[in-house]
């Protein structure tokens, strides 16, 4: 089984990055060196930005709310390698330091600032719950109720980690494979256009790990 492409995704090739350069030195705009973005000093404290400030205050005041966690549910259908659904999720949480990233107060100037701390990789747990042995109407209860309660579990931004993947089994091997895979990300390094960034990702890097392109998904 593989996950198909949600969203076409475009790159561009070094032709057509030659014709940008090309284009811009004809409007007179030439690249200038200088005001590249600075590489950032890996010792330093990261700070917040602004709505990441917002966040965190929020969540200091409500530690225990799940208003800010971004649910989302993917239906798969079709032969899953779950083994390697899980390596394609810890290779995007690997990829992405937002997504290991967790935010703790630290002294600054004699003053406790909330600094960004991002984690090394490590494996992103994929637990697997089984809802075969339910009939249709069971089996559909059971999966909204799972959602919900996944999409209201809070998210402690001082311990992390801020993202979170289960996997829901719903029919007999044999008759008819079909999964949902349920994903909780906070806000706080998440949003709703990350999201497509995130699923062409994954479908990306499954169909190359799983080696096959049967199956599809779709967003629920």
């Amino acid at each position: 089984m593989s996950i198909d492409r949600a969203f076409n995704g475009s790159s561009f090739s070094a032709d057509d990055l030659d014709l940008l350069e090309l284009m811009l030195q004809q409007e007179g705009i030439e690249r200038d060196e200088q005001q590249r973005i600075p590489r950032r000093d890996e010792q330093a404290p990261i700070p917040l930005s602004f709505a990441q400030e917002r966040l965190w205050v929020l969540d200091q005041i409500e530690p225990d709310s799940y208003a800010y966690t971004i649910p989302v549910a993917l239906r798969l259908s079709g032969r899953l390698n779950t083994s390697a659904l899980q390596q394609s999720l810890t290779t995007i949480v690997e990829r992405h330091e937002a997504l290991r990233t967790m935010f703790e107060l630290q002294s600054t100037a004699g003053e406790d600032q909330p600094v960004q701390v991002i984690v090394p990789p490590a494996e992103v747990p994929l637990p697997i719950v089984d809802l075969q042995a339910l009939s249709g109407a069971e089996r559909d209860s059971e999966v909204t109720r799972l959602a919900s309660e996944e999409a209201r579990r809070p998210f402690d931004l001082g311990r992390g980690p801020l993202f979170r993947a289960t996997l829901l089994q719903l029919h007999p091997e044999g008759t008819r494979d079909e999964f949902v895979l349920l994903l909780s990300v906070h806000h706080i390094v998440f949003d709703g256009w990350s999201i497509m960034v995130f699923i062409r990702e994954l479908a990306t890097l499954y169909t190359a790990l799983a080696g096959d392109r049967s199956g599809a998904s779709e967003t629920l």
